[in-house]
């Protein structure tokens, strides 16, 4: 028998999931935090407005905000008066000249999906050329997911067996591995001023599910990286789930491979609590994979260990992802590499900070409530004038988890094998096996605990580092996290921003000072339960997820919610807003298609182009004419007069 296998994007989030600020005087002031009260919260412990310029001249906000989309039916994008946001890369766009067009009726077939846009675009960079830095790059843009109700022409199919197991049509999964991974697609501005895509360009590339990658650092090769279909435990077949992104001074891209565990299974119940490396990741149990099932076509993803073959089969697949891989998008040719010393995580952003001499960090959030901050600090330093010694930057180096105390202090813990708690006797036998099991490992070092950290943004010239905590309705509830200082809200419902600065500005640092920036959610005072109150000074909204401060220091917020919740219904669909980091004036600068997360964020150096991504919209937004299929869309955003966006 056959049916259909559909599956809604909120409830994989819920699958996802479980588990002193500067005064004009250069001083770091301590927060005044009354605590959290049974039932509420004491509002006090939240960024202050008028603190000092940090990095140049303060970013000027000079738009007219939009009011909330309220409407039910809204299936578009709108900016303000002035401005102008039009579609530019959706799911199923043909990558270059000579690739299918994409069918309406989504019969495209998966070598048609390897030559087309991918779908659920998320974390995006601009890769500008250096002789027309704001008229020609190379756009790279991650396809999170698959919206598996329009990526087939009857959504997913289930198959069943005799025993009345259920089986996936190999057809349909190899399509939904083809529209996961990256596409690099080459741009630039006509001599009407208007972006178009180069077509033919070499540079137009897709990197999916099934494109050959290469496993380097401390953990290749390790045992644990051994399986049945790669006895090296060098070589791994795709990357999928990538949400956020960074990117690297030298002009190397980073995909960041977030909800990963999800794709596995491992059916051996007495197994699974034995390996710390699926258990503390929440690898899926039971019958099949929490998505997708397509262990039931590719045995790479069934983790169940089998003794009866060379490396107990593929039980170790699920340690070759939850890396960040390094892409070389100048280089078509080039093979992705995945760099273990990075650690794996649930991981969404790899942020750079750089240093004047050359010293780095590269800063994560593990994308899961109650999880952890990290950063990694190569060995080495960036060096500009000579490209060939940054090409193993990111296999060498320390990486480091958070912790931050309730005075206002924080300290970096280093995971290193053979320090503090990481010892053979606690399960950390070596250096591979602290990376592979970077969540246990921090959990040994004792780092805090946070609300779902997501995407990180440091800000121009003065290298203060931004987080975005979307939210975790568990904490302090039952058996959640406790409240502390960081993380001050009970069920919290609307998450919060953070930010720190680096003791002696030095990216490699090992303590910083932190504050609370920002409370998402209603106004205090108002009818919303005490739990819900924040703290913004302008629009209202909830769940920060994407971050990026454009060229001039303006902060960006794009936000994730679920946006038929009773909870979120004032704050409307979801948005795009902008922020002065300054004075912490927010205001509402887009509004996107019911339905929709607003993610991914970039733009030329002149600060006149924007790109968001529009994922998994509900109607049939770009269409928006009720009855197309729904695309995951990158959206243009200019200003009419060409000026600068944002002001």
């Amino acid at each position: 028998m056959s049916g259909e296998w559909r599956t809604d994007p909120d409830d994989w989030e819920a699958q996802d999931d479980h588990p002193v600020l500067r005064s004009s005087e250069g001083h770091w002031l301590s927060l005044t935090r009354r605590g959290v009260l049974k039932g509420g919260l004491g509002l006090a412990a939240v960024f202050v407005g008028g603190c000092a310029v940090t990095g140049g001249a303060r970013p000027r906000i000079g738009f007219t905000p939009l009011p909330a989309q309220t409407d039910p039916g809204f299936d578009a994008v709108r900016v303000p008066a002035g401005y102008r946001a039009v579609p530019f890369y959706s799911w199923g766009d043909p990558i270059d000249a000579e690739a299918p067009r994409w069918r309406a009726d989504a019969g495209n077939d998966w070598r048609d999906q390897l030559r087309q846009a991918g779908d659920n675009h998320d974390g995006m960079h601009y890769f500008p050329f250096a002789d027309n830095p704001n008229g020609h790059g190379l756009l790279v843009i991650n396809h999170e997911k698959v919206a598996t109700d329009f990526l087939h022409p009857r959504g997913a199919t289930v198959l069943h067996d005799e025993q009345g197991r259920p089986r996936r049509p190999g057809e349909e999964v190899n399509k939904e591995l083809a529209a996961h991974g990256v596409s690099v697609i080459d741009i630039a501005k006509n001599r009407d001023g208007q972006w178009r895509r180069i077509m033919t360009s070499s540079y137009n590339r897709r990197i999916s599910g099934l494109t050959p990658m290469i496993l380097s650092g401390p953990a290749a090769g390790a045992e644990a990286m051994r399986t049945a279909s790669d006895p090296t435990g060098r070589r791994v077949i795709g990357t999928f789930a990538n949400c956020a992104l960074g990117y690297t001074p030298w002009g190397t891209y980073l995909a960041c491979e977030e909800n990963w565990p999800n794709y596995f299974v491992n059916r051996d119940a007495e197994d699974y609590p034995r390996r710390p490396q699926q258990a503390r990741y929440r690898v899926s149990q039971g019958e099949r994979s929490n998505y997708y099932s397509w262990e039931t076509v590719e045995p790479r993803f069934d983790a169940t260990p089998d003794h009866s073959r060379p490396h107990q089969g593929e039980v170790n697949e699920p340690n070759r992802f939850g890396w960040v891989v390094e892409i070389d998008p100048f280089d078509p040719n080039s093979t992705p590499v995945k760099r273990t010393a990075m650690g794996r995580l649930v991981r969404e952003c790899a942020t750079p900070s750089v240093a004047d001499d050359g010293r780095m960090a590269f800063y994560f959030g593990d994308d899961t409530r109650g999880e952890y901050i990290y950063k990694f600090v190569p060995r080495d330093r960036y060096r500009a004038d000579d490209p060939g010694a940054n090409r193993d930057l990111l296999d060498h180096g320390t990486l480091y988890v958070a912790v931050f105390h309730d005075d206002g202090r924080g300290e970096w813990r280093p995971l290193r094998h053979g320090q503090g708690p990481l010892t053979a006797a606690n399960g950390f036998p070596d250096q591979a096996a602290v990376l592979i099991n970077a969540r246990g490992a921090a959990d040994l070092l004792g780092a805090t605990r946070m609300d779902r950290p997501e995407w990180v943004a440091v800000r121009p010239g003065s290298r203060e580092v931004y987080v975005t905590l979307t939210n975790n309705d568990e904490r302090g509830v039952d058996n959640g996290p406790p409240v502390n200082a960081a993380n001050p809200r009970p069920r919290n419902l609307h998450g919060q921003i953070l930010r720190w600065r680096e003791r002696d500005n030095d990216p490699a640092a090992t303590v910083f000072d932190w504050a609370l920036f920002l409370l998402a959610g209603y106004p205090a005072g108002g009818e919303a339960p005490v739990h819900q109150w924040g703290s913004i000074q302008g629009d209202l909204f909830s769940s920060p997820d994407g971050l990026w401060f454009d060229p001039a220091g303006r902060l960006w917020i794009e936000t994730d919610y679920d946006d038929q919740s009773p909870d979120h219904q004032a704050m409307g669909t979801n948005q795009l807003l902008c922020a002065d980091p300054d004075s912490g004036e927010v205001r509402r600068f887009l509004v996107g298609p019911r339905g929709c997360e607003i993610t991914g964020i970039t733009g030329t150096p002149d600060g006149r182009t924007l790109w968001i991504n529009v994922q998994h919209p509900g109607i049939s937004y770009p269409a928006s004419d009720g009855r197309t299929r729904p695309r995951s869309t990158t959206v243009l955003i200019t200003r009419d007069d060409g000026g600068e966006i944002g002001t």
